[in-house]
């Protein structure tokens, strides 16, 4: 006769790991905008029509912008670093002549979480340069825990290098206690290649549902917001001593 044991209760969170653009930050297609301007100022994507360089672009939202190009000029290490360095251009200019906009209760849902006892970094596809204009340019400065570029953490998503930087930075205890949210295929991927405890999609940017659940997400959210819920739903948070 055997017994079957009942599965052991999910660990408390200690850690959120979001992306920037489409999941906090309001993209708006200003990458693709960004992507079009170093493209056309470099020739970095001359190799191949415009539409399948920018369905790749689609495609392979939130990886690093580096590997990216690379892929666009057939593997030119060099010509992929000169098109990076005039994409983060573009995106400044973009972000001064049009301001950075959060995700519509973004900073908000990750002041609950924060207010839930989790540590809550940032991570992103762009260089340290841009990640940090955005942050500074929200006032993201005090309220978040750390922010990650993919010269952090030493690959870029969908490798699980920056959700591994973020758990080791933040002193997590385990990456079951971990969660990641992102917008993209990369991002989900990422979590899951972690070993995240929990790994969610968000439809506020790049990719759709179905896209998010085939890469593996545990669950897709309209947006940001609901995160907090979904994690009380499931009994994950932390207990938190009220005063």
């Amino acid at each position: 006769m055997t017994t079957q044991l009942d599965a052991a209760p999910a660990p408390a969170l200690e850690l959120i790991v979001l992306d920037m653009a489409g999941t906090t930050v309001l993209d708006d297609g200003v990458v693709e905008t960004a992507f079009q301007r170093a493209a056309e100022r470099t020739g970095v994507a001359d190799r191949m029509p415009w539409d399948d360089a920018l369905a790749h672009v689609r495609a392979t939202m939130g990886q690093s912008k580096i590997e990216v190009f690379t892929h666009l000029a057939a593997g030119d290490r060099a010509a992929a670093e000169r098109a990076t360095a005039a994409f983060e251009g573009a995106y400044a200019e973009i972000v001064a002549e049009q301001g950075v906009t959060e995700i519509p209760g973004a900073a908000d849902a990750i002041q609950g979480l924060k207010d839930a006892g989790l540590r809550v970094v940032l991570t992103t596809g762009f260089a340290p340069v841009t990640r940090d204009a955005l942050i500074d340019g929200l006032g993201w400065r005090g309220l978040i825990d750390l922010a990650l570029s993919p010269v952090d953490a030493g690959r870029g998503r969908p490798a699980p290098d920056l959700v591994l930087t973020a758990l080791i930075r933040t002193q997590t205890s385990s990456v079951a206690a971990v969660a990641v949210a992102g917008d993209t295929i990369s991002d989900v991927e990422s979590g899951r290649r972690a070993g995240a405890g929990l790994v969610a999609g968000v439809l506020t940017g790049a990719h759709d549902a179905r896209a998010l659940e085939l890469a593996g997400a545990d669950v897709v959210l309209e947006d940001v917001t609901h995160l907090r819920g979904t994690l009380t739903e499931r009994g994950l948070l932390p207990l938190v001593p009220t005063v």
